[in-house]
Parts: C-alpha cells; sequence; structure tokens
C-alpha cells in the first residue's frame, strides 16, 4: 500500500548535520573504517527508501495519472 505522511516533512538534517561537522581527528583508523561501512550501510537503506518510494508514486501516477 502506497502511503505517505499527511503533512509532508521539511528535512531538519540535524543529525546529517551533526554527522559531517564531527571532528573525524579523535577516531583511529578501525573507527573510522567502521564509521565508513555504517554510513554506506545508511546509503543503502536510503536508496531502498527512495526506491520504494518511488515505486509507489508510479504506481499511484499509473493509476490515477500524473500526481506531481
Amino acid at each position: 500500500m502506497f502511503e505517505e505522511p499527511a503533512e509532508p516533512r521539511a528535512f531538519s538534517g540535524r543529525a546529517l548535520s551533526e554527522t559531517t561537522h564531527e571532528d573525524l581527528e579523535v577516531y583511529g583508523v578501525a573507527e573510522l573504517e567502521e564509521r565508513i561501512a555504517a554510513l554506506q550501510a545508511e546509503i543503502e537503506r536510503t536508496k531502498a527508501q527512495l526506491a520504494k518510494k518511488k515505486a509507489g508514486r508510479d504506481a499511484a501516477n499509473a493509476l490515477f495519472g500524473r500526481l506531481d
């Protein structure tokens, strides 16, 4: 089923902003490698969610006509 929030939420990006401004000097090599793996996993999770939403939008567009 295609579900969207009733009201679109503004992307605050607070967590992303905090992550991208964090001091990396305090981390060792292993910690930096773990960080990269975690960020890559989050990118893949985000891409999967985006693909799911696009598929839902495309299905709605096919059924009801163009919505955007």
